[in-house]
């Protein structure tokens, strides 16, 4: 497969930079770009495999450069696979893994290009609908979600807008703000990657306040709330798993069933 992608796309990948995801694969090449390798299966395939290169028409989002993608069906395995050639990005992750538990050091130009792009992807229509885990972030599934630990929460949601749908911290880089995989991104909520972001935060208060501060807009419309709520019934119905993010999300799930029910 690796041979294949390399040959296709006429480079030479670096063994050495290899980067292993959950479902993807990453090198860097011979002329100094990033070539990214994705695998789905066939039984997920619903138009959202071209994410990365899909991205390549957003404006004013801080984003690696795309320049070439190929992808083919594997019937023997089953999955098809994706592999795209982007700009290296040489700024590293802020948190590649796990959750963050040390506030991290970002600039004020840091967070006025987060602010920029999320507004800027905001104000992009797209047709596309934005998944996460392999399946779309649909009505249904967020209350399914929410009703699991709040029952008789109204989760209708009224504002829908284009969304990264995987800003964890492992996917955004310092000192320069990039936003890295964009695969998943399409509609979601209004306010769901400032949602998930704060979700990711909450270990550190004073960086899950910044968040707030940062994206109040997003987050206190109630289709933020409901972003956020849904995040917080997803940790607290896995409990403990979670570890160290279990008793701060279910305190602002408290705080944000006040707020919905009033």
């Amino acid at each position: 497969m690796v041979k294949r992608v390399q040959r296709q796309l006429g480079t030479n990948f670096d063994p050495s930079t290899e980067v292993r995801k959950r479902r993807s694969l990453g090198f860097r090449t011979d002329r100094d770009t990033w070539v990214r390798i994705e695998i789905r299966d066939l039984a997920r395939l619903d138009g959202q495999g071209r994410g990365v290169e899909d991205a390549a028409v957003l404006e004013g989002v801080a984003l690696p450069s795309w320049h070439q993608g190929m992808s083919w069906i594997d019937r023997e395995l089953g999955v098809m696979w994706r592999a795209d050639e982007i700009d290296v990005i040489t700024d590293s992750s802020i948190k590649p893994g796990g959750t963050l538990t040390t506030e991290p050091e970002l600039s004020e130009t840091w967070w006025a290009t987060l602010n920029g792009s999320l507004d800027a992807l905001a104000k992009h229509a797209t047709t596309r609908i934005a998944t996460s885990a392999g399946s779309r972030i649909t009505q249904e599934r967020i209350t399914t979600a929410i009703h699991h630990v709040f029952p008789d929460i109204d989760t209708t949601i009224t504002e829908w807008t284009a969304a990264h749908a995987d800003l964890a911290w492992a996917n955004l880089t310092a000192p320069t703000c990039y936003f890295l995989d964009w695969e998943d991104w399409g509609l979601a909520p209004c306010g769901y990657d400032a949602s998930t972001l704060l979700g990711a935060s909450l270990v550190v208060p004073a960086l899950a306040e910044r968040v707030h501060q940062e994206r109040r807009t997003d987050l206190d419309s109630r289709s933020g709330q409901l972003a956020q709520l849904y995040f917080c019934a997803k940790v607290i119905a896995v409990g403990e798993q979670y570890g160290s993010l279990l008793a701060p999300a279910t305190k602002l799930a408290e705080q944000l069933v006040r707020s919905l029910r009033a």
